[in-house]
C-alpha cells in the first residue's frame, strides 16, 4: 500500500537554500507539476512577498544559474528557475524509486515536502539516498494512502495548516476580526505577507478537497 511521508530537508547545496536563507520572511513553494520532468533542469516556483532584496538573492544564490519571472500578482510572483550543476535536489531521486514529490514549501532551514512513495522499502531508500548526500532529513508523518478512505485528500502542508488554526483560534475569520495578519505573524514568527500567502492556499485546497465538484 502506497504511502504519503511528509517530510524537513536541509542542506547548505538544496536548491534556493542561500535564497532561503538570506529571505526567511519569503514563503517559496515548488508548482507541482513541474516536478514531474526533473530531467528539464527548469522547475517553478510560486513565491510570497518576493521584492528587489528576494531577486538580488537569487543572482547571488550558488544554486541557480538562470531565473526568469514569469507572472507579478503583486504579493506573488511565479519564477522559472535553473537549477546549477552540483545543486541537491531530492526529486529526480523520488521519481526513480516510484513516488512523486506532492508539495514542497521553504521552511527556516531548507524545505518541507510531502511525498507518494509505493512502500517504506521507498522511504527507506529515499532515507538511505539522503544519508549519503549529507542531506539532513527529520521525518514528521507517514501514513498510508488507504488512511484518506473515510475524508477527502488535501494537500495542505504543516505550515499551511499552523496559519490556518493560529487564525480560527485568534479569531481571524470572525465579524469583526479579533486578530490581524500582523499579530498572527508576530505569533508565527515569519511576514504578515507570507502568512495571508498560507491562509488563502490552504483555504483554496481546503475548498478543493471538500466543496468543489468538477462540472
Amino acid at each position: 500500500m502506497s504511502l504519503i511521508a511528509i517530510l524537513d530537508i536541509a542542506h547548505p547545496n538544496l536548491a534556493l537554500t542561500p535564497t532561503i536563507n538570506e529571505c526567511p520572511e519569503v514563503s517559496i513553494q515548488v508548482v507541482s507539476h513541474s516536478t514531474t520532468d526533473p530531467e528539464t533542469g527548469l522547475f517553478f516556483f510560486l513565491v510570497e512577498g518576493a521584492d528587489e532584496a528576494f531577486e538580488s538573492a537569487l543572482e547571488g544564490d550558488h544554486t541557480v544559474t538562470d531565473w526568469t519571472l514569469i507572472d507579478d500578482f503583486g504579493s506573488t510572483r511565479v519564477y522559472r528557475l535553473e537549477h546549477a550543476e552540483g545543486t541537491k535536489l531530492i526529486s529526480p531521486k523520488t521519481a526513480g524509486i516510484g513516488g512523486l514529490m506532492l508539495n514542497a514549501e521553504s521552511n527556516d532551514r531548507g524545505w518541507t515536502v510531502r511525498l507518494h512513495l509505493p512502500d517504506r522499502e521507498a522511504l527507506a531508500t529515499l532515507w538511505e539516498f539522503c544519508e549519503a548526500e549529507d542531506i539532513s532529513v527529520e521525518l514528521h508523518r507517514v501514513f498510508r494512502q488507504d488512511e484518506w478512505v473515510d475524508g477527502p485528500a488535501t494537500d495542505v502542508t504543516d505550515e499551511q495548516q499552523a496559519a490556518l488554526v493560529n487564525a480560527y483560534e485568534e479569531g481571524y475569520f470572525e465579524e469583526p476580526r479579533e486578530t490581524s495578519l500582523e499579530e498572527l505573524a508576530t505569533r508565527l514568527d515569519i511576514s504578515p505577507t507570507a502568512v495571508g500567502g498560507r491562509i488563502r492556499r490552504g483555504m483554496g485546497k481546503l475548498v478543493e478537497a471538500t466543496l468543489y465538484e468538477e462540472r
